[in-house]
């Protein structure tokens, strides 16, 4: 698990995927929401444009991802 470190709340479950590198663009990350293959926290997700806070939990392949807010 690896830490990614937000400074706004929320952001958009598809942009951390893009952003992060898990998917090549915003159009590949919202096909694989909507396909299933993440998990928000223990669940599968596919919502898109999911609010995503500090304390979240995302996993996509072998990834996961802890979200941690920072307030700037």
């Amino acid at each position: 698990m690896r830490d990614v470190t937000i400074n706004v709340e929320p952001v958009e479950l598809y942009k951390i995927l893009k952003f992060e590198g898990l998917a090549g663009s915003g159009a590949e990350a919202k096909a694989v929401i909507a396909e299933g293959q993440v998990t928000l926290n223990g669940v599968v997700e596919t919502q898109k444009r999911k609010k995503i806070v500090g304390g979240d939990i995302i996993a996509f392949g072998a990834e996961t991802l802890h979200i941690v807010y920072v307030e700037v």
